[in-house]
Parts: structure tokens; C-alpha cells; sequence
């Protein structure tokens, strides 16, 4: 992994995901195997941020927000090579945060942003990056125990919206949204989600719906849905 290892076997189910204690909030090619889909389904439980602080890795790459070709020559919709994203910027929901790598910890479970920082988004780096043929992960917060967090209106963006993500090799990958979507959480649909598409595409993923204080986590997840243009 592109920030350590989580140490399983991909041909391993890796083990039961356990119950969400707290409201914190691909493979090169191919469909995601099982157990990845499974942890990344955990993981979305986890983006209220009202719970303790995670301890994934809070690197905060220099990305800037100034101007970056997105691939001179490119044909419209082409693929990028791989290149780890730096900074995120949605304009119509005054989105421009750095990004953070998202990893598996020991446990299997894939961590969240760190919910200290309200203004932090992650990535899943065992997957495409953004801007690379199939589906990139991109996570954040909707709120944290004392204020709104990145995704916080995330719910906002409707299809035809615009937004991009800047690349550490100095390209801008440009991206629109196709659609957006609430899903139980007790009924989300992985296979629809994280699985693996021909052409660039992103899914940028937060908590919604109600607050269950008894579980200590929101009852749904809100999906945008976006590919490369």
C-alpha cells in the first residue's frame, strides 16, 4: 500500500468488521475483491466525526490551488497515469481541502480522515487515483463534535457540477457529476458503488440522514457519482 501495509492477504476474507463505536468519521485493475469492498463500506459508517480522533496518517500534501494542465494533447475523457491527488477543490460548495492517504489498519478497517481536522479529505490509495481508469475513493467528513467538516454540503451538488482534483505530478483532473445518492446504510449498495468502471471515475462519499445516538452513527451515506471529462 501506498502508506503501509494492512498485512492481508487479498485472496483472504480478512476478518468481521466490527460495530462502529464511534461517529468519525483497487486494486490497479479489476473489480475490488470482497474483503476490500467490505472494509470500504466500513469506513463510510465513520464519517459523522463525532467520535474520537482517528489515528490514520494526517500527511497534508502541498498541493496548491493555483492553475495545473490536465494533460496537454489528452482526448476528452482519456485516462491520466497514476498520480497520487493532492488538493480537491468543488467550487460551488467552496470545497479546497488537501488530501490524506486512506489506509487499512490492523483490524482490517479502513480508516477515516482524522476528524481533528474539519478541513481534510481522503483517498484511498490501494485504489485508482483520481483521474486513472476505474474508480477513486474519495472520503470526508460531513461534521465533527463542534462544527461542520469539509463535506458538510456535499449534498449540494447536482448533476453537471464541476469539480477538480490536483495531482502531485502537476497535472488537474477535471471531473463532473453524474449523479448523487442516499443509501441505507444497512442497505448499501458496494457492488454499485466500488465497483470497478472502463472509464475515470470518482465517488466522493460522506454520512447522511439521521443521527442514531444509541449505535453512535448517522443511518445513511450520501454518494456522488463523477467521471473524468
Amino acid at each position: 500500500m501506498a502508506a503501509g501495509s494492512s498485512g492481508h492477504n487479498p485472496d483472504d476474507p480478512g476478518p468481521d468488521a466490527p460495530e462502529s463505536e464511534e461517529r468519525d468519521g483497487t486494486r490497479r485493475a479489476g473489480r475490488l475483491p470482497v474483503w476490500v469492498a467490505a472494509v470500504l463500506l466500513l469506513a463510510v459508517a465513520l464519517l459523522g466525526g463525532h467520535g474520537k480522533t482517528s489515528d490514520a496518517s494526517a500527511r497534508t500534501p502541498d498541493g496548491s490551488a493555483d492553475a495545473a494542465p490536465s494533460g496537454r494533447g489528452r482526448q476528452a475523457g482519456a485516462a491520466l497515469t497514476r498520480s497520487a491527488p493532492t488538493r480537491l477543490l468543488i467550487p460551488k460548495i467552496a470545497v479546497d481541502a488537501p488530501f490524506t492517504t486512506l489506509t487499512l489498519a490492523a483490524t482490517g478497517q479502513l480508516q477515516p480522515p482524522p476528524a481533528a481536522d474539519t478541513n481534510l479529505v481522503g483517498w484511498y490509495a490501494e485504489g485508482p487515483a483520481p483521474g486513472e481508469a476505474g474508480t477513486a475513493i474519495i472520503a470526508g467528513h460531513v461534521d465533527t463534535k463542534v462544527s461542520a467538516a469539509v463535506f458538510a454540503r456535499l449534498d449540494e451538488l447536482e448533476p453537471g457540477d464541476g469539480f477538480s482534483v490536483f495531482r502531485a505530478d502537476g497535472t488537474k483532473a477535471d471531473f463532473v457529476v453524474d449523479s448523487a445518492d442516499t443509501f441505507a446504510k444497512d442497505d448499501f449498495p458496494s457492488e454499485r458503488v466500488y465497483a470497478d468502471t472502463s472509464r475515470p471515475e470518482v465517488r466522493l462519499i460522506t454520512c447522511a440522514g439521521d443521527y442514531d445516538h444509541d449505535v453512535k452513527d448517522y443511518t445513511e451515506n450520501l454518494v456522488v457519482f463523477a467521471h473524468l471529462v
